[in-house]
């Protein structure tokens, strides 16, 4: 389709109800993380900082004692070594004083080898918990990771069910804008006081100034506009009106809605920043935002107009 002149900027359709939905796509995150449930995890996580602190008691038991084993085991094979060193130098004390001497060597050598059985079992026994709390730990890293990635996963979930029902909201109610004054000279004439919004069809003007390519599509079941126009260009209200909606939607990145009154909206989609609030009363021809980019490249901006539920085609309220 050959580009039109248009008085304002790339905006573009926004196929409201039939969005393909953040909750989906955040159910299948879910899902991608792991199959096993939170309370699963928890359950593992519990048991397994359970066997930690097991593990860890016990090390802080066994070290101690095989630093006390060790200990002894020098003082008495120093002590072995010297009554062995003695041989028979105490014969001189008589038959008794050799026999006393010979039994006094034998307790020596049979506490020694009683401590170097024990700290070999204990150096043993730590080693053993020393791996069995290394694979404790090992486990539960990705265990922790895992419930991290559920706790996100919820928390996205829970997020895109607040802006869903945000959405849902800003076409519930309208209100007749206070406001109906015209921001400069590229945005037409106020509508008529007494028609509202409705006089506007036909002259409605462009959301940005200036020369854009528009075209006409129909994107999930709802017509609308689709333009494009550099980046950073800025995008403005087409009449006066409410801003019931201010945020990131879905696949249609940041959005605005504006409530015209008369249960009149335009959504203006794919935004690259937004400069409106949600309650802000704003005049025709206010800044609502700017043009975005992808990789460097324009977008497309999305334009709808609704009435009540239904979708407005807006060809006929631009002129085209």
């Amino acid at each position: 389709m050959r580009p039109l002149r248009a008085a304002g900027p790339a905006v573009v359709l926004l196929a409201l109800g039939a969005l393909p939905g953040a909750r989906a796509q955040a159910q299948q995150g879910l899902s991608s993380v792991t199959a096993t449930t939170p309370i699963d995890v928890d359950r593992l996580l519990a048991r397994a900082e359970a066997d930690e602190r097991q593990l860890g008691a016990e090390l802080d038991d066994a070290r101690p004692k095989l630093e006390i084993t060790r200990k002894r085991i020098i003082g008495r094979g120093r002590s072995y070594y010297r009554l062995v060193r003695a041989g028979l130098l105490p014969a001189g004390g008589g038959f008794d004083a050799l026999v006393d001497h010979a039994a006094h060597v034998e307790r020596t050598r049979r506490a020694l080898t009683r401590d170097v059985v024990a700290e070999g079992a204990l150096a043993k026994r730590i080693g053993e918990l020393e791996g069995k709390l290394a694979r404790v730990r090992e486990g539960r890293a990705p265990l922790e990771v895992q419930r991290e990635a559920l706790h996100r996963a919820r928390a996205a979930l829970q997020e895109a069910d607040e802006r869903r029902s945000a959405f849902s909201r800003a076409f519930e109610t309208s209100v007749r804008p206070d406001a109906v004054a015209i921001y400069g000279t590229d945005f037409g004439p106020a509508p008529d006081a007494r028609a509202g919004f409705r006089s506007l069809r036909g002259r409605l003007p462009f959301p940005i100034a200036g020369r854009a390519e528009v075209n006409r599509v129909n994107h999930g079941g709802g017509p609308g506009v689709e333009l494009l126009a550099p980046t950073g260009t800025v995008v403005r209200s087409v009449a006066a009106g409410r801003v019931s909606f201010s945020d990131r939607y879905d696949d249609y990145g940041l959005t605005v809605i504006l409530d015209h009154g008369d249960h009149y909206y335009t959504l203006y989609a794919s935004l690259g920043s937004n400069d409106v609030h949600v309650g802000d009363s704003v005049p025709a021809g206010a800044r609502l935002g700017t043009v975005g980019s992808t990789d460097g490249r324009p977008t497309h901006l999305y334009f709808e107009l609704r009435h009540n539920a239904s979708t407005l085609d807006p060809a006929p309220w631009l002129g085209l």
